[in-house]
């Protein structure tokens, strides 16, 4: 890669650091610029996943010190979200991606009303929920949540804010720390497939972490200190971007 694309790729890692932090999808950004900066798709695929990783040691160790995560209750919530990632990967290969993309836009639409007539629903916390163990409905919930992103991986963690928040109780700080803990499990296992097929390009991966980890840093103390409805409308914004390339995309 040429070096003057360098500090494209930190600028485009910091913007995809900070947005995974607040809400998801943020490889929208850095998955094009790698294409395009030379890597084949399916390396770029496994780059990224080495800023990704980074990105959310980073985020996770922010959140905890601001002590708004609790590892228990989330590494309890990541094991049934790790198996349906796995079991979701082993069948991909079938996938129609034109149709999938326009269902997962259609999704996200859905999202969006969600946000958008149930406000309050995502500030506050349900405490009766959060003081007592996951049940079995929510180990449902997140077995399909990671079912989905093993099978598909676009926009899995404005899902999994959704299951957080509408399933497990969270309010929406604390559920993206939550979100950034599974994620960051979910990716130790991704990053290692991709290792293992020699789809990784340490060098850019690295480089592109450097701005994954400084905009997850600034974005993770954002998201404390302006709270749960400065996220909420950051969370809207990238929703409706995502739907609109979503569903737009011919190909």
């Amino acid at each position: 890669m040429d070096w003057y694309l360098y500090p494209m790729v930190i600028a485009a890692g910091f913007l995809a650091g900070f947005i995974n932090t607040l809400a998801g999808s943020g490889s929208l950004v850095t998955l094009p610029l790698l294409i395009f900066a030379g890597l084949p798709a399916g390396v770029a695929n496994g780059t990224n996943r080495v800023a990704i990783l980074l990105q959310n040691v980073v985020a996770v160790g922010s959140f905890r010190q601001q002590r708004m995560l609790s590892f228990r209750r989330g590494l309890i919530l990541a094991v049934p979200a790790i198996i349906g990632a796995v079991i979701g990967a082993q069948i991909a290969a079938d996938l129609d991606e034109i149709v999938m993309r326009r269902v997962i836009g259609g999704l996200m639409v859905v999202m969006l009303i969600m946000l958008i007539v149930r406000p309050k629903r995502w500030l506050a916390s349900m405490p009766e929920k959060l003081d007592r163990n996951p049940d079995w409905i929510q180990y449902i919930v997140f077995f399909a949540i990671g079912f989905y992103g093993g099978f598909i991986q676009a926009g899995v963690g404005i899902f999994l804010l959704a299951g957080l928040v509408l399933s497990a109780g969270y309010d929406l700080v604390r559920a993206n720390a939550v979100k950034l803990l599974i994620v960051l499990c979910f990716t130790v296992f991704a990053l290692a497939v991709f290792i293992l097929n020699d789809q990784v390009r340490w060098l850019v991966g690295l480089v592109l972490a450097i701005g994954n980890m400084s905009g997850a840093w600034v974005a993770s103390r954002m998201a404390v200190k302006r709270g749960a409805e400065f996220v909420r409308l950051v969370l809207i914004a990238v929703v409706i971007v995502s739907a609109i390339v979503l569903l737009g995309s011919q190909s």
